[in-house]
């Protein structure tokens, strides 16, 4: 049996367990960008680095996130408070409500509006 430095450190893991990370510099990713995006769509995430400092992560994406991009601009837009989704979705479109006033009534008001001055003449295109 041999005597052992007190201060030595047996077997130890040097990386992480989580098998499905990896970490890719800029120019590397740059050159090979469709391999990554595939890791990440097969479910890996992908810690892209600037001089070895994480800069961002490239990952599959989120639950619930349509495959479509029109789909996520929308989820992101409701999610920033920019748009209010349906009440009740697949309602279908807003029906139409009574006219608030006949088309005479308008054009009445029109012409009090102008105040007298004289309607614009029709241009006709000659040929």
């Amino acid at each position: 049996m041999t005597k052992r430095n007190p201060n030595w450190v047996g077997c130890v893991a040097t990386s992480s367990y989580n098998c499905s990370m990896r970490a890719v510099g800029i120019k590397v990713l740059k050159n090979k960008l469709s391999e990554y995006v595939r890791l990440a769509a097969s479910g890996e995430t992908v810690l892209v680095t600037d001089r070895d400092r994480v800069v961002a992560e490239l990952c599959p994406p989120r639950e619930g996130r349509g495959p479509w991009v029109s789909g996520a601009a929308v989820a992101d837009m409701v999610n920033q408070g920019w748009l209010t989704p349906a009440a009740k979705p697949g309602s279908g479109p807003p029906t139409m409500g009574e006219p608030s006033a006949d088309l005479e009534d308008i054009l009445s008001w029109l012409d009090e509006d102008r105040g007298g001055r004289p309607k614009r003449a029709q241009q006709t295109c000659t040929a």
